[in-house]
């Protein structure tokens, strides 16, 4: 009786830890996702204020929703030139980063001769690299090449820049991903690039979508480099041409600034809300063997 009743307690109070931990999880998750949406809420309700309200009310809701702000944004801007070079910019991007990262993760995942560990770690190291160590050099190789304030300049350097991250997620997660599949497609007569497009890539889509998630944001939201890259008023990118039109030297008009950057957040959270589902899902499993 006695082992049972010590067993029985042991139970109980193991599922009362689990209970215990699973709350107070919740709660600091709670916390968490309050102090993420502070600024989130600011941003949504001073874009329909007007200058003077936003300066002396930033914290209530607006007196009276205006749509005024959004209207200057779009003419002042040229938004629609902005944000169609965003666009061009981040698709291409992600298009190029998507294609050749996992074409590269998936070979040397496969692979296990001493050159393709090398450069594995070769990619995860540059990680670890601050852009701005690299920002001097890279633009004078922009310049020497001509592709200096052009968008197919800085779509190569996103490319390269982003690359590294997104072969180290698909590595991991291609790692998990049985070789059965392949054996049979080369007993078959499958060629090595019908086999990765055919069926491993199909496979792929939850890490992808991480991926995705993952360097549209820091594409679509990136200053510094179309900063220094990006001369032209007809390449500049939502970014930078909000900020030199509202936030110059002489002008800093608060309402069209944040109402600039709630127009740019929409994209971004509209992607997001379609691909969620595959995000945790990609990099749980990309962690397993990662």
């Amino acid at each position: 009786m006695s082992k049972h009743g010590s067993s029985n307690s042991n139970k109980n109070g193991s599922v009362i830890h689990i209970t215990v931990n699973k709350y107070v999880i919740g709660i600091l998750m709670g916390i968490v996702s309050v102090i993420w949406f502070i600024p989130i809420y600011f941003m949504i309700i001073n874009s329909f204020k007007p200058f003077r309200e936003v300066l002396m009310y930033t914290s209530r809701f607006p007196e009276k929703f205006n749509l005024n702000n959004f209207v200057e944004v779009w003419e002042k801007a040229n938004y629609l030139k902005l944000f169609t070079n965003s666009i061009i910019i981040t698709s291409i991007s992600l298009l190029g980063i998507v294609i050749l990262a996992s074409m590269a993760a998936y070979k040397l995942a496969r692979s296990h001769d001493n050159v393709s560990k090398g450069l594995l770690v070769y990619f995860i190291l540059t990680l670890v690299i601050p852009f701005q160590a690299v920002m001097i050099p890279l633009v004078k190789i922009m310049k020497d090449i001509n592709v200096i304030d052009t968008r197919i300049g800085i779509i190569l350097v996103y490319i390269a820049l982003g690359s590294p991250m997104a072969i180290f997620l698909y590595y991991g997660y291609i790692k998990t991903l049985p070789m059965s599949l392949e054996e049979a497609a080369l007993i078959d007569g499958a060629g090595e690039f019908q086999i990765f497009f055919k069926i491993i890539f199909p496979l792929l889509k939850p890490i992808t979508s991480t991926v995705i998630i993952l360097q549209s944001l820091w594409i679509w939201n990136d200053f510094l480099l179309p900063l220094i890259t990006l001369q032209s008023e007809a390449n500049k990118t939502i970014p930078l041409g909000t900020t030199a039109t509202f936030m110059g030297q002489y002008t800093h008009r608060w309402d069209l600034a944040i109402t600039a950057m709630f127009l740019a957040s929409l994209p971004l959270m509209v992607l997001y809300f379609f691909v969620q589902k595959y995000i945790v899902k990609g990099i749980v499993k990309g962690a397993i063997k990662g």
